[in-house]
């Protein structure tokens, strides 16, 4: 075959040249920036890191207040958090004695302190916080018993099971003094179900706002406003049995939400840790410094790693593009019609591998070019022979010579029909090819289809002298397109009576064979060459180099059986000795 050259080309060395320099700067360039951003985010996301550390060392401080009457007990948890953040976490008094600290003997604490007070948090740094900034974990008074939130657990579940049993959707919530709620899509769901009920406040509970009632009603009447009623989640209302001192406004309530939140403090005030001074150090980012020492050594770098990146792209870009030249050469002869075109193959690196697989497409493409011219003469043939006698005939009876009998009649009809069946072999293995061929597997006994294909051969096989008998062993259940599977079994068995002579015989046996359905046809017939045997599955390909029809079919029901095995994912093997028959056998998955 011929070989594609490639002519040694200056102008494109030089665009190479200019295309690697190109590259590299851009690399080098693009490599200091990618250095620069990376350091800015690296510092960045310290800086963002540290700020959530404070606030996460804020908030559990802040949630040990609220939870402990005193700070006693509190130097495990600021050893930990110290632990799991990295900075130096110190806790004071408000006049700076020590409660706890994290690092002993090292410097006192210095900056500015945050004040850890759960009943005045930062709401930057604990989102949760109500308006009035109390902290939602100090519930002091309003903690619920052992055996009121056992109680409450049960009556939650009941109505979580009523709710679900209704509409499928709903959570149980707690709220920080461990009351349940309900929480569903279906309001109207859960009241029927009970959960308003649920909500109502408890023994413990209703003790406690009480208690803040009285207070918050105490501070109103020292203001000369009216008595309020409070509800659990601290809204109010007017007490309509007393009567009110002045009309209600905007102030009024200004100074009732003033009232309640003064209340609730000095209620809260006895359960919860004092305020304290929190120092976390340590935290500190240092600066990137660039010295002019520093600055000299990465020039110096830049500019070697600038020459060894031209260097190796001048180098390996020579290398490259000869190859591929030679590939774009040969592409372009294929394309104008060269089918015998091959380049050289250089090496084992991809380029090369390039090369190997360009020569293998060539070559496909050369056996697929015969394989079409092959396939258009034998579906020529195919059709010229049935149309040349229905013309013939047709003719014959036009001009007078022929009679159109019933025997004429019935002689056209079995080459009409003839046609047919090859142009829907050909439709099938089309369609096959093309991945459209559609499936529909269902559970069948291979015994009940290997019955259906005998009995439809039974009178072919009897006018042929020929003993056609079915075996299956066991009670054999297969997932496939019955339709398909009898046309594959029936396919194999007019093979086979096609080349068994009299007083032979056909077996079709179905077995299971571990994870397989296993078919065999065996026949008695003329057996087949061993030279012949791997074209059998060819399309159009029959034993008769004369392509005569007297023993031979279409030359297509053995492809059509080959592309529905594989289409049901499994496989069809021949196995034949000349003079003793043959046996194909079709495997399918047993499902």
């Amino acid at each position: 075959m011929a070989r594609a050259s490639v002519p040694w080309s200056r102008s494109l060395c030089t665009r190479l040249l200019a295309i690697s320099v190109i590259i590299a700067v851009g690399s080098v360039t693009t490599t200091a920036w990618l250095a620069i951003r990376t350091t800015t985010d690296a510092l960045r996301h310290q800086q963002a890191q540290a700020v959530t550390d404070d606030a996460a060392v804020y908030n559990e401080l802040v949630g040990y207040a609220a939870t402990h009457t005193s700070w006693d007990g509190v130097g495990p948890t600021v050893t930990r958090l110290a632990r799991s953040t990295g900075h130096r976490v110190t806790l004071t008094s408000r006049d700076r004695r020590p409660i706890a600290e994290s690092a002993r003997g090292g410097p006192a604490p210095s900056g500015t302190p945050t004040t850890v007070d759960p009943l005045a948090v930062n709401p930057l740094l604990v989102p949760a916080a109500a308006s009035d900034r109390v902290d939602p974990r100090a519930v002091g008074p309003f903690a619920l018993t052992a055996g009121e939130l056992a109680a409450l657990r049960r009556s939650a579940e009941r109505v979580l099971a009523c709710v679900h049993g209704r509409t499928g959707a709903g959570v149980i919530e707690q709220d920080p003094s461990g009351h349940p709620h309900v929480t569903t899509w279906f309001p109207l769901v859960a009241d029927h179900c009970g959960a308003s009920e649920l909500d109502a406040p408890v023994k413990s509970e209703r003790r406690a706002l009480k208690g803040l009632n009285t207070m918050v009603n105490a501070c109103l009447a020292q203001k000369q406003e009216g008595t309020v009623v409070l509800n659990l989640d601290l809204t109010w209302y007017i007490d309509p049995r007393v009567p009110s001192p002045a009309s209600r406004s905007a102030q009024a309530n200004t100074r009732i939400r003033d009232c309640v939140n003064q209340s609730r403090r000095a209620q809260l005030t006895p359960y919860v840790s004092p305020p304290a001074l929190l120092f976390i150090g340590g935290s500190a980012t240092p600066g990137f410094v660039l010295s002019p020492g520093n600055k000299s050594r990465v020039v110096g770098v830049v500019a070697l790693v600038l020459l060894l990146t031209v260097v190796i792209t001048v180098v390996a870009g020579i290398r490259l593009i000869l190859p591929l030249r030679a590939l774009t050469l040969a592409a372009q002869r294929i394309t104008g019609g060269d089918l015998s075109v091959k380049v050289r193959v250089g090496g084992r690196d991809e380029i090369g591998r390039l090369s190997s697989a360009f020569n293998d497409m060539a070559e496909a493409r050369v056996r697929m070019e015969a394989l079409r011219k092959t396939m258009v003469s034998d579906i020529a043939h195919e059709l010229r022979t049935p149309l040349s006698n229905v013309r013939g005939w047709l003719e014959a009876v036009e001009d007078g010579i022929s009679n159109p009998d019933e025997e004429l009649v019935s002689s056209l009809l079995e080459e009409a029909l003839l046609l047919q069946r090859v142009i829907d072999d050909l439709q099938d293995l089309a369609m096959a090819d093309a991945g459209q061929l559609r499936l529909h597997p269902e559970d069948v006994r291979l015994g009940d289809v290997l019955a259906q294909v005998a009995a439809a051969h039974r009178a072919r096989a009897g006018e042929a002298d020929v003993a056609l008998t079915v075996r299956v062993e066991d009670d054999v259940d297969v997932h496939a397109d019955p339709v398909r599977l009898r046309q594959v079994v029936g396919n194999l068995v007019s093979n086979a009576l096609r080349h068994t002579p009299p007083g032979g015989t056909i077996t079709v046996h179905g077995r299971r064979d571990g994870e397989w359905i296993q078919i065999d046809v065996t026949d008695t017939g003329s057996g087949i060459d061993a030279a012949d045997l791997p074209h059998v599955f060819d399309r159009f390909w029959r034993a008769e180099k004369s392509r005569t029809r007297q023993a031979g079919g279409s030359g297509l029901g053995l492809p059509i059986v080959r592309k529905l095995a594989e289409t049901h994912g499994g496989t069809v093997t021949a196995a034949s000795e000349p003079g003793r028959g043959s046996t194909f056998t079709v495997k399918l998955p047993a499902g």
